[in-house]
């Protein structure tokens, strides 16, 4: 999520649509049509390739949830050890603590592991090796449509609009519909067929 946990934002989110994990829950229907987007903002691999994690102390970024090592969250990386761990919500400094070095408490789990699963914490632990935190810089999220490094909508929209490509060949049998209304129809027609009256087309 682009809102710092620590934020007005995020507490104003977690309270109406729930927190589970460290994470906001995406509301499901009953959630709005903008916290749906912003949800389904992670799916999309042009956010993913403009805005990055770049961690400092560790104290606001999730151990296994948030992207932040290796272009991939660890929950999606290494399910197995995410669902038997006793630690889901814990953060990346929070971890370093317990340490995660063999059989420290940064592993407590449900059961022991089976021999194949082992593997795992050791191929996890193989990525932390490097990893070193640093105490006098917090977490933040940057992104590279800014100069400044922080996401707004219009960098968003300004980069989409840049970058779009609408293929202006359309079947009429995918527009008309009898459960369509016309004006709708019609509209859409036009619309990629660029001949909507905007102030471009009214000039030309």
């Amino acid at each position: 999520m682009l809102v710092e946990r620590d934020s007005f934002w995020f507490r104003v989110l977690a309270a109406r649509y729930g927190e589970e994990g460290g994470q906001l829950c995406e509301g499901g229907r009953a959630a709005s049509s903008w916290s749906r987007d912003i949800a389904a903002l992670w799916s999309e691999v042009w956010f993913h390739g403009n805005v990055n994690r770049f961690v400092g102390d560790g104290k606001n970024t999730l151990f296994w949830t948030d992207v932040w090592l290796g272009g991939m969250s660890f929950r999606d990386r290494f399910t197995r050890l995410f669902e038997l761990s006793l630690l889901k919500g814990e953060s990346i400094s929070g971890m370093h603590a317990l340490g995660w070095g063999i059989e420290r408490e940064a592993w407590r789990r449900r059961r022991r592991l089976l021999a194949w699963e082992e593997e795992f914490v050791g191929e996890l632990r193989l990525l932390l090796q490097n990893v070193s935190l640093q105490v006098d810089r917090i977490d933040r999220t940057v992104c590279w449509l800014e100069t400044s490094s922080v996401y707004t909508v219009r960098s968003a929209y300004n980069f989409l609009n840049d970058n779009s490509s609408v293929d202006l060949v359309v079947p009429v049998s995918s527009l008309w519909h009898k459960d369509v209304p016309l004006k709708a129809v019609l509209f859409v027609w036009r619309l990629f067929r660029d001949r909507l009256p905007t102030q471009d087309n009214l000039f030309r």
